[in-house]
């Protein structure tokens, strides 16, 4: 049973869940000048880092298919690369969601080249990424990868990075638009 108590100490909400026995006390994430996500999914972790400082790290899940990159549409990777975030959605299916930039550049430059994409596909993957805009999200490549809420008891995406709820909900409030994510093997 999860029993979650809230606490005001030095006047900040401290979120303290019990996990039968193990008390872990949250406080809310400071303010950042820096911040940037890095995935490890060999670990299942995402950290949050302030320039080069460690803020936090949390456990994930990722897509059903978790080894190796994405490659195509509905192959159920998690991709790897560098990307940054596009888009910040409170309406998400699962709870909150931050939308990362997927395809990205490499993917795109592989798809043209394995001929999964068109060359059309790939330039405005590619002018998209530049401007730091939402790149195309239905092409053959796969898109629409989102880090969200949902659990994290097994890896169960499609291809996203899950979180438990309330841990989205932080990284939700204090991630901007346009903060990087790395996402490493």
């Amino acid at each position: 049973m999860k029993v979650f108590l809230i606490c005001l100490t030095f006047g900040a909400l401290v979120l303290t869940a019990n996990y039968r026995g193990f008390s872990q006390t949250r406080r809310p994430l400071p303010p950042m000048e820096n911040p940037h996500l890095v995935i490890k999914k060999n670990k299942r972790l995402l950290r949050i880092y302030d320039g080069e400082k460690l803020v936090r790290q949390y456990k994930i899940a990722l897509g059903f298919a978790a080894q190796g990159g994405k490659e195509i549409e509905g192959d159920g990777k998690t991709p790897e690369g560098e990307f940054y975030v596009f888009t910040k959605n409170d309406q998400s299916k699962f709870y909150l969601s931050l939308g990362l930039s997927y395809p990205n550049v490499e993917a795109a430059k592989r798809g043209w080249r394995q001929k999964i994409i068109s060359r059309e596909e790939r330039d405005a993957i590619i002018k998209a990424i530049d401007e730091k805009r939402m790149p195309p999200q239905k092409t053959a490549l796969g898109g629409e990868i989102y880090i969200h809420g949902g659990g994290t008891s097994d890896d169960w995406t499609a291809g996203c990075i899950a979180l438990v709820n309330e841990e989205i909900k932080e990284i939700f409030d204090a991630i901007p638009i346009g903060a990087k994510v790395k996402i490493s093997p």
